[in-house]
This record gives structure tokens, C-alpha cells and sequence, in this order.
């Protein structure tokens, strides 16, 4: 049973990021096209940049759950630009609200999917 529910919740989660690489992809030539014309690296940030600027507010937003109260420690916190999502799981279901309003309320969030869920008691 414990077997079959986390092959759910991979699955879900690995939709979640496929479905997000794909929104990320679909969008990158409007905006290379709306660029100066030279080339993609001369229109910001480096892709190393990129990754940096997600990982800092994937930091800020699990230390924000944290003092929402929320039990970060089965959460992952995936970022695309200022879109975040919220995956994998939380011990009830109060805490699932609360990490979607503690992350749409972190400075440079634009939104939020929260694909979080509860993990039942006893079942480590």
C-alpha cells in the first residue's frame, strides 16, 4: 500500500516538473525573439544566474513555511522564474493551506501551484 501511494506521489511530482519544463520551454522563444537579435546570452541573466536566482528563492520560500508553522521536511520546492511549486508531503491537512499562503505571500513569487499532500500517521 505505502509502495503504491509514494509511486503516486513520484509520479505526480514528476508531472508537475515535466509539465513546468514544458511551460518554460514554450516561453523561452517569445521572449529570445523579443530580445536585441544578437544573441540569447546578451538579454540578461546566465544560465548559471538563473539557477542561482531559483535556488535563493526556493530558500526563501521553505524558510518562510517554516515560520508559517508548516513541517518542511517532506517538501520540495521546485522554482521556474517566480513561479514556484510546492510538491511532495506535509503531516495534515492545515498545513497544506498554510504553506500555499506563506509561499504566495514570500517577495518575488508570482504564483503558486500547490501539489502538496498529506502523508498519513505511521506511515514512514
Amino acid at each position: 500500500m505505502n509502495a503504491i501511494r509514494t509511486l503516486k506521489v513520484a509520479s505526480g511530482v514528476l508531472i508537475v516538473v515535466t509539465s513546468i519544463n514544458a511551460w518554460s520551454q514554450s516561453s523561452e522563444p517569445a521572449a529570445t525573439s523579443m530580445g536585441s537579435g544578437t544573441s540569447a546570452t546578451s538579454q540578461g541573466m546566465s544560465k548559471s544566474d538563473v539557477r542561482k536566482a531559483n535556488r535563493a528563492l526556493s530558500k526563501k520560500v521553505l524558510h518562510a513555511l517554516s515560520k508559517g508553522g508548516v513541517d518542511t521536511a517532506g517538501v520540495s520546492v521546485i522554482v521556474k522564474g517566480s513561479a514556484i511549486t510546492l510538491a511532495g508531503h506535509v503531516p495534515d491537512a492545515s498545513q497544506v493551506e498554510k504553506a500555499g499562503t506563506a509561499a504566495k505571500n514570500v517577495s518575488g513569487v508570482t504564483s503558486v501551484k500547490n501539489a502538496l499532500t498529506i502523508k498519513e500517521a505511521g506511515g514512514h
